[in-house]
């Protein structure tokens, strides 16, 4: 799936209204064509059939369908109700960031969907109940008014799920696991299980920048259309920024150059290739999991340190926010992030795609938790211990560098702190750098 693709499926994923919508013009068109069934098959049924079905008159038929629909309606505004007040729950206490992970819930889907469907269903059935007048036959549609009976207990049923679902949904360990999880299908998205390291790529001798077209966050690239791009008009291009990162209107995020030695790019031709580069990228108002990596650590650490804030003072949560980080960390040295390289048939790199290395990754989870955690012990303790799992998880050495440099931040930070005697040896003995060499 292509980078604009997958960037249109992630923005209905996470809207609250496709499948509601859906739903209730399903319920719709179900709720003209099941009474035109019931007119043709009325008086047809078999008797040990028609005992499961509705058997009263035209207004009790009435009574039942309009008592459907309005409580259905009730239930339905108190859903969105309780939504949102999560919505704002989640944002306030823990991180506005965290909205997404709300609205992509596909058990919230599914209930609205199911509310809405019932209130559209009942509400156009009761259209076709009709009384003797005027000459015309009573209609009582049996399997219409039945059906609405049924949604209509499965909507009690799925609204009791719905507040158990809520109830554990807006806990922070549920939060911060759903976070890990998507951030660990964005990892497996973009970086192959055996992904060569790729290294920083070729560098011009002079190259021309191309400005971004839009302003907003860097959502996703099209691979195939950016190659194809190139390929075209004999060029190489490397992106300087990776998903995730802001473009302005105007201003560079990318330099070309001429494939061929000593050629240099037109200016039509740099006018054509600007538009085309522009084409094969998404952005949008906020930053997503379709191809940012980044994304899911930016989340966990925006939760850590609200934790530690001195207004929710909660440490323990910044602690389990900290072993998740390390959990991705420990998935990534395994998967040699970094740049990835595009090629043509010849094998020569065309493209040059900018993506985050094990050490930004690790200074995003290192530097903002140290710098609002260091002073508790326990907070202290944990980074400590990320660092020595990702030693652990390394054991060629390839981020030995990286993680001997936080470990030195921590040393300095913990000796900065006021700790106490016995807290201070503890953490320093932990800081060691051969303990981290032996892990």
């Amino acid at each position: 799936m292509n980078g604009r693709a997958a960037h249109v499926l992630d923005s209905l994923r996470t809207q609250l209204w496709p499948l509601p919508a859906l739903a209730v013009a399903l319920a719709v068109v179900l709720g003209v064509a099941l009474p035109a069934l019931d007119s043709a098959v009325d008086g047809e049924l078999p008797e040990n059939v028609g005992v499961f079905l509705f058997s009263g008159g035209p207004e009790a038929a009435r009574s039942i369908l309009q008592a459907i629909s309005g409580s259905l309606i009730t239930v339905t505004s108190l859903t969105f109700s309780l939504t949102v007040v999560t919505l704002q729950l989640a944002s306030s206490q823990f991180s506005p960031r965290l909205l997404r992970t709300f609205t992509s819930d596909r058990f919230v889907h599914g209930t609205l969907a199911l509310f809405l469907a019932a209130f559209a269903f009942a509400l156009t059935v009761l259209r076709s109940v009709r009384d003797e007048s005027n000459g015309n036959a009573a209609f009582v549609p049996e399997i219409s008014v039945t059906a609405a009976f049924a949604l209509a207990i499965a909507s009690v049923v799925g609204l009791v799920l719905f507040l158990a679902h809520l109830a554990r949904e807006i806990r922070v360990e549920t939060m911060m696991r759903r976070v890990n999880l998507e951030a660990q299908e964005t990892i497996d998205r973009v970086f192959a299980e055996d992904r060569p390291a790729a290294g920083p790529g070729p560098v011009p001798a002079s190259g021309v920048p191309i400005n971004s077209y839009s302003s907003g966050f860097l959502t996703s690239v099209d691979k195939d259309a950016l190659l194809h791009a190139v390929k075209k008009y004999g060029a190489v291009v490397r992106l300087d920024v990776p998903p995730g990162s802001s473009l302005v209107v105007g201003v560079p995020f990318a330099t070309a150059w001429a494939v061929e030695r000593g050629v240099i790019l037109g200016a039509e031709t740099r006018e054509k290739l600007t538009h085309e580069v522009n084409a094969a990228l998404a952005t949008g108002f906020e930053r997503t999991n379709v191809q940012d990596v980044g994304f899911g650590f930016r989340q966990l650490v925006d939760v850590a340190v609200r934790a530690l804030s001195p207004g929710i003072n909660d440490p323990t949560t910044a602690v389990h926010v900290i072993g998740h980080l390390s959990d991705l960390l420990c998935r990534l040295a395994e998967r040699n992030p970094g740049p990835e390289h595009l090629t043509d048939d010849d094998g020569r790199i065309r493209v040059v795609l900018s993506l985050p290395t094990l050490r930004d990754l690790l200074d995003m989870a290192m530097d903002q938790p140290r710098k609002y955690g260091a002073r508790d012990p326990a907070v202290a303790d944990r980074l400590l211990g990320l660092l020595h799992e990702v030693a652990w998880c390394d054991p060629r050495g390839e981020y030995r560098e990286e993680t001997l440099d936080h470990l030195e931040q921590m040393r300095l930070a913990i000796l900065a702190a006021d700790y106490s005697a016995p807290e201070l040896r503890r953490l320093l003995k932990k800081a060691d750098s051969q303990g981290l060499a032996q892990a």
